[in-house]
């Protein structure tokens, strides 16, 4: 590994391929790489009282033992607390860049999703009528919804653009901040933009995939209702779209390290989707609890900012946006949209870098777990001597039951 964000070693092999789970040739029994003692006996992180072992993740949430610690993170498994406090620290410690970023990439995005809404988007009369009307036609019902699909659509679009971009920068800032090195946003924007191409096709993919899991599984009941057998149906489509759910959150969780490994790895698409789901395997449920917790923090963090700054956007706007919002109102005011987009920009600047720091922390954690990226982590940083002096044999650092 060098101290570029593009990790290569050992990530670029499979990490459940025979032989690849360590760096380097097998050392003899007992030794770790170096010729030191190796990790994961006892004392070590897979031994008793480590943390793959008894108090580790099979136990509960206690901190494993104090490692060298170059940047935001020690370099060993990492705890849930310190996954999230790792990504706010990289927000803490290099927060020009970071907060540049996405300030500027939240003020671009929300200028253009606010200036679509208020041109194009802000007559509701359609919807309005729809409500009085007891049997709508097909195409009555088409034009109703046509105007909202087409917003959220073009929202969603500008939206997930700003996303990848800051998920590319951010990516890299925090795995400088691992090694203790700050970025400039220049730096950032340079080593990002080779990838934002397949950036993109990544996370245009991975939600087609989600929609489509759901799709499928609510499609029997659909057409059975449309069959003559609505009740049927309908119950149908219920059950088809809770399985549909169940199998969209496990591809979610499945291929939500996709984006780190893509940046830091260089890889393509389909590559960071393979290498996500190899890296998940074994640890979906942890995955998943990680990040559950980061979706409902920043939803509470967005809640916080945004409710606050709808409100002083309703009293600014009138009694219009009172109306809009009640689904009554036929325009919504332009002092409206711009007081809501502020928000949304203050919301979005504060969680886009957590949400891009987890991940990414994430992704480390279980390439350190699985084929001791702290070595690779601590070489780059330049922690002298670091690995040679832990007892135990060689293994993964997840390798014992209850990690």
């Amino acid at each position: 590994m060098n101290d570029s964000p593009g990790w290569a070693s050992p990530g670029s092999s499979p990490s459940d391929e025979p032989g690849r789970n360590s760096p380097g040739p097998t050392p003899p029994p007992g030794q770790g790489p170096g010729g030191g003692p190796a990790w994961g006996g006892q004392g070590g992180w897979g031994g008793q009282g480590g943390w793959g072992g008894q108090g580790g993740w099979g136990s509960g949430w206690a901190q494993p033992p104090a490692a060298a610690k170059p940047g935001i993170i020690p370099l060993r498994p990492l705890g849930v607390g310190e996954i999230l406090d790792g990504a706010v620290s990289a927000m803490r410690a290099h927060w020009r860049t970071v907060l540049g970023i996405t300030l500027a990439v939240a003020v671009l995005t929300q200028t253009a999703a606010t200036l679509a809404t208020g041109l194009w988007f802000r007559d509701s009369t359609s919807l309005d009528g729809l409500e009085n009307n007891p049997d709508p036609t097909v195409d009555e019902t088409l034009d109703a919804f046509g105007g909202t699909m087409a917003n959220v659509g073009v929202t969603w679009l500008i939206s997930m653009l700003g996303t990848i971009i800051a998920t590319a920068m951010l990516t890299i800032v925090v795995s400088r901040a691992v090694l203790g090195r700050s970025v400039s946003t220049a730096e950032a924007w340079s080593g990002s933009r080779p990838q934002l191409p397949r950036l993109f096709g990544l996370l245009f993919l991975i939600p087609v995939l989600i929609l489509g899991a759901t799709a499928v599984g609510m499609a029997p009941g659909i057409i059975l209702s449309s069959t003559g057998s609505p009740d049927g149906g309908t119950a149908l489509a219920l059950l088809g779209g809770l399985a549909g759910l169940t199998v969209a959150i496990w591809l979610w969780i499945r291929y939500s390290l996709a984006a780190p490994a893509l940046m830091l790895e260089k890889q393509g698409v389909i590559a960071s989707l393979r290498r996500s789901a190899k890296l998940v395997r074994g640890a979906w449920w942890r995955v998943f609890g990680v990040q559950l917790l980061t979706v409902v923090l920043i939803f509470v963090v967005s809640a916080v900012i945004e409710i606050p700054t709808s409100i002083i956007a309703m009293v600014v706007g009138g009694e219009g946006a009172l109306d809009w919002l009640s689904g009554e109102a036929v325009t919504t005011t332009w002092s409206f949209l711009v007081v809501a987009g502020i928000g949304a920009v203050i919301s979005s600047t504060i969680t886009l870098p957590i949400s891009a720091g987890v991940t990414a922390l994430l992704y480390m954690d279980q390439r350190i777990r699985r084929e001791a990226l702290d070595l690779e982590l601590a070489r780059a940083a330049g922690v002298a001597g670091y690995g040679s002096q832990q007892p135990g044999s060689e293994q993964p650092h997840d390798a014992a039951p209850g990690s």
